[in-house]
């Protein structure tokens, strides 16, 4: 998670830049700050942390939108996209069928925290699914989620690659 959230900090005055690619950029310049995946993650990562061990899908489901929208209430202007801030403000939040990448932005604790491989797919399928419920938004938190745990239990580069390749390419 302190990748996650130092590479979004890292990473956020050139967000949007479309400019030059270079790998030559000072780590922090006065621009830097955290943006909404940062606050996603921490969000996320909390929902988890808080869940019992016998949390149903439907209360891993209610955890995670209480976490969310707390967090995005009380950083209302970290940078999140028009529906998500809809989804946000809603008293009865339903996922809108993104297929963004803010749910692989926002899926790290589930890498993290998971025994199996088979639990990181399932808690970053949960993590992604309030929101982002299209294929794509989903196998994209499956496929960053999968990626962290290979890492964490030791497989190397060229196994995560082929993980994902074989796994989330059509």
């Amino acid at each position: 998670m302190y990748g996650a959230i130092l590479g979004d900090i890292i990473g956020s005055p050139y967000e949007f830049d479309r400019g030059t690619k270079t790998k030559a950029f000072p780590l922090f310049s006065p621009a830097s700050e955290f943006t909404d995946d940062t606050v996603m993650t921490i969000a996320v990562a909390e929902a988890f942390l808080d869940a019992t061990a016998e949390a149903d899908e439907e209360s891993l489901r209610k955890l995670l939108i209480e976490r969310m929208q707390y967090y995005g209430k009380v950083f209302p202007n970290a940078g999140y996209g028009a529906r998500f801030i809809w989804w946000l403000r809603s008293r009865d939040p339903q996922p809108y069928g993104s297929y963004g990448n803010g749910s692989a932005m926002r899926v790290s604790s589930c890498g993290l925290i998971a025994v199996t491989l088979e639990e990181a797919l399932e808690l970053a399928e949960a993590s992604a699914e309030v929101t982002h419920n299209h294929p794509e938004g989903i196998k994209g938190a499956k496929a960053t989620a999968a990626a962290i745990f290979l890492a964490k239990t030791g497989h190397s580069k060229a196994e995560i690659r082929d993980y994902i390749h074989n796994n989330f390419f059509i």
